[in-house]
This record gives structure tokens, sequence and C-alpha cells, in this order.
């Protein structure tokens, strides 16, 4: 056993330079970026934006995201896509000077399963051990939220942290949400 620390067993962060290279002007590959979508993808353009806000409410400036989703149809990518979906995307949020993220999507559709359109998000940033799962869930969407079968888990006082509002833009549709580490507001987490 090797007597080194693991990224995930220090406070890192790692992320400008392994992880989302490109964004922080490194000249390595990216295997994945906020831009999920190009002129082949079927589905109505979304743009997804927030903060991540530590537990007094000031935004982290290096912390991760990371989101994987299904397609408009509600199908997981798989590797005979012809149209390049991935349905994967990653951004840092430490080169927006308001430290957001953000990612250029479609909207998902729901899951054949009975899951609402959702994105699946994961959160790395300094402090944290081990990286944190969370979902968005949108706004416009209240009969397929009621039902999905994972939102009705979370206590009913709880659920709004996991809701993206939805706003119409000159520029398109953009869905804000922003993620509360800590606090009154504190957004679910999930243990998976």
């Amino acid at each position: 056993m090797s007597s080194e620390q693991t990224p995930s067993q220090t406070v890192g962060p790692y992320f400008a330079y392994t992880l989302t290279p490109k964004q922080y002007g490194y000249n390595f590959t990216s295997i994945a970026d906020p831009q999920m979508v190009d002129e082949k993808i079927q589905g109505e353009r979304i743009r997804i934006t927030g903060q991540v806000l530590d537990g007094e409410g000031a935004p982290v400036s290096d912390a991760m995201i990371e989101i994987w989703q299904v397609d408009a149809a509600g199908r997981y990518p798989d590797a005979s896509r012809q149209d390049g979906f991935t349905g994967f995307g990653r951004v840092g949020t430490g080169t927006d000077t308001h430290n957001r993220f953000w990612f250029d999507t479609i909207k998902p559709g729901a899951t054949p399963d009975g899951q609402a359109p959702h994105l699946n998000v994961m959160v790395f940033m300094r402090g944290l051990l081990s990286h944190l799962y969370t979902r968005i869930y949108f706004s416009d969407e209240d009969a397929l939220n009621t039902s999905d079968p994972v939102l009705e888990n979370v206590d009913e006082t709880r659920r709004q942290t996991l809701v993206a509002e939805r706003e119409e833009t000159p520029a398109g549709t953009v869905y804000h949400f922003d993620i509360h580490m800590q606090g009154a507001s504190e957004t679910v987490f999930f243990d998976v």
C-alpha cells in the first residue's frame, strides 16, 4: 500500500490543471467541458448557471461541477450515438469573475422509469475529502417533479433546493441553480 495521498485524500484542489485544463488556459486535452451541444444535437437548448456557495453564502472560487444527463428523449448516451452527444460536462468556478459555473446543453427528457427531467451533479471542492452528489430538477416540470421517485424521497421542505428556476433571456432559456454547501438553504446531497 502506498504512503502517498491520493487527490481524494487531500483538500486539493487539482482541478485547474488536471480536469479542466482548457478552461484555465493549460495546453492539455480535456475530456469534457461546459459546452455540451452543437448543431447536430436534437432538443431544446438551455444554459444552466449558478454558484457554489459556502456556509457563509460566499461564492467558492475553486469548485468543479460535473453533470451527467439523458438526451431529450430520456435516453443516456452510449457508444452507438452518431450525433456526438455524450451527456457529460465539466467546469470549474475559478475563471469567472463571480465564480459561477455554466453549462450549455439540451433540456433532458423524462426517463422511461418515470424520473422527471433532471441532471445528475457531482461537486468537487477544497475541504471535501470525497465529492458530493446532487440533482438539478426544472421549475417548469411541476407535474413530473411531483411523481419523480427520487424527489418523492426528499423531505418536502427541502425539495426546492434541487429545483433550478427558468428564465427567458434574449440569449435563450437559462436555468439558475445555486449549490449551497451548508446553512439554512443547504442543497440536498445524496448518499450514493
